[in-house]
């Protein structure tokens, strides 16, 4: 069995090769301006809309004056912005500005890039064995019990079914809606099984732990505009930042498949949905009421640039 000292060897060996592998090993990430430890931070505070400072710097575990060094530069680029609690005057939070979350999303996506591109030169055996790797080494490093496996998947024989299903149910649960709306979903669904263009055309599900708990679907608007639909988290999964994975994918998914913009079109009693697509950068573009699924609504159009 090796010594001690030849294992310590083998860790930071590991560590100078992973990181050679990803590309952190200069003075700013994915050749932007912000550091590893920038980029990080601006990854916490995407995942909520205000963060109490205390509460970041002992999630990331940074020293305290590090970390108000560096929220001041942010906060002198216009990136964030701070305030005191409005439940504990003695604590401040800080929340990311429309520019910060502009520039968050561009790490994201060079970030999600480069993995795109790493894994792309593996074998789906390799891919499967890394991923597995990976999650065994933070498994023990952790040293807690894991969270639940949140994996998206593409559709499997029966999951367009559920989506039907899911969305009739749980809107009718939630908002009282009629048996209209399943009409309507059943009509997008089938809509996008016998017209899909695979190229630019796709759909998510979203698994946790094994179990079916979201969806969402990218199709064509026309030639120029791609159209989320159907985004829908089952509310036991909520609050695992799901509705945000679905929603990033779908944007990637447009993106590289061409589009220069991406529609959405929901209703203003949704309100957990809108911050994910604000979140995400979309912007509301016009509203306008209307009576359906039994109920008077407002109706939303909700757009972002994917330039």
């Amino acid at each position: 069995m090796p010594a001690l000292e030849d294992r310590v060897a083998s860790v930071r060996a590991f560590n100078r090769f992973y990181t050679g592998v990803i590309g952190v090993l200069g003075e700013s990430m994915l050749d932007t301006p912000y550091s590893l430890t920038e980029a990080r931070v601006m990854f916490e505070l995407a995942q909520r809309d205000r963060t109490e400072v205390a509460e970041l710097r002992s999630g990331l575990g940074v020293d305290a004056g590090y970390l108000s060094r560096l929220l001041s530069r942010f906060e002198a680029d216009g990136l964030v912005a701070r305030e005191r609690s409005r439940t504990d005057g003695r604590r401040q939070v800080v929340r990311l500005t429309g520019a910060g979350r502009r520039t968050f999303r561009s790490l994201d996506t060079r970030s999600a890039a480069d993995v795109h591109r790493l894994l792309t030169d593996l074998s789906d055996e390799e891919q499967a064995r890394l991923v597995s790797a990976m999650q065994t080494i933070r498994g023990v490093l952790d040293g807690a019990r894991p969270g639940p496996a949140v994996v998206l998947r593409d559709p499997e024989p029966g999951d367009f079914g559920w989506i039907i299903a899911r969305n009739a149910a749980l809107y009718a649960e939630e908002y009282g809606w009629d048996s209209t709306y399943e009409t309507l979903v059943a009509r997008i669904v089938a809509d996008f099984l016998e017209h899909r263009d695979r190229q630019r055309e796709r759909a998510w599900i979203a698994e946790v732990d094994g179990e079916r708990a979201g969806c969402v679907l990218c199709v064509r608007k026309d030639a120029d505009v791609a159209q989320l639909r159907l985004l829908l988290v089952e509310p036991s999964r909520r609050g695992l930042g799901i509705g945000s994975r679905l929603v990033d994918e779908c944007v990637r998914f447009a993106r590289r498949a061409g589009y220069a913009r991406i529609v959405l079109w929901t209703n203003d009693v949704l309100a957990d949905a809108r911050r994910v697509y604000e979140r995400a950068g979309f912007e509301l573009l016009e509203e306008e009421p209307h009576h359906s699924f039994g109920h008077d609504l407002v109706g939303q159009v909700w757009a972002r640039s994917l330039a």
